[in-house]
């Protein structure tokens, strides 16, 4: 991994970037919203761990990096890559991208926004494989993950709580050959991931 890792990634639509101090509430507060229930089944994070994201700017801090989405210069979202250190092989990481609104959601803003991530995993994180996991059901984000080239590797079954019981989740991966023929297919012209 080299420290050296871009922290900004621009798209067409959307910026990858480190979040800034004066976000840390609207963090709280779109993810104690009652929309949150959708994306966050396990609720919001600590504030402490919101202020966490703030000071890593953008690189890894305990095991993750976390940037915001941000879409016509607003806040829209937040997007993190896991590797922690012992839990996962050299070279493996997971992802996750949340939309803080569904006004949002549906407009190719999250498909950049992963395009981007995996961008800066493969290319400057020394990552092999990438992979996502979703609620079974969530056929929004099975068709981001499926449109940025990852396969589905299978089903977790009874993974996440949820109320009183627990949701399956499909899990997603996509490896660096995978991503790099992918990749050069788009530069040829002959398919699109962003």
């Amino acid at each position: 991994m080299r420290a050296t890792a871009r922290v900004v990634r621009r798209g067409r639509r959307v910026v990858l970037r480190p979040y800034r101090a004066a976000e840390v509430d609207a963090m709280e507060s779109a993810m104690s919203s009652d929309d949150a229930r959708d994306w966050l089944p396990l609720g919001p994070p600590p504030r402490h761990e919101l202020r966490r994201r703030v000071e890593a700017r953008g690189s890894m801090s305990d095991g993750r990096i976390d940037l915001a989405v941000e879409a016509d210069g607003r806040l829209i979202g937040e997007i993190d890559a896991r590797h922690p250190k012992w839990a996962l092989p050299p070279g493996v990481w997971e992802v996750g991208i949340t939309l803080f609104s569904r006004a949002d959601r549906g407009r190719g803003y999250g498909r950049e926004a992963l395009v981007l991530l995996c961008d800066r995993l493969f290319g400057d994180e020394g990552a092999q494989r990438v992979s996502l996991s979703t609620d079974l059901e969530n056929a929004a984000m099975r068709t981001v993950a499926e449109r940025c080239g990852f396969c589905m590797e299978g089903a977790l079954r009874s993974y996440m709580p949820v109320g009183d019981g627990r949701r399956d989740y499909a899990l997603y991966a996509i490896t660096k050959d995978d991503w790099t023929a992918l990749r050069d297919r788009e530069a040829a012209g002959t398919t699109t991931t962003g």
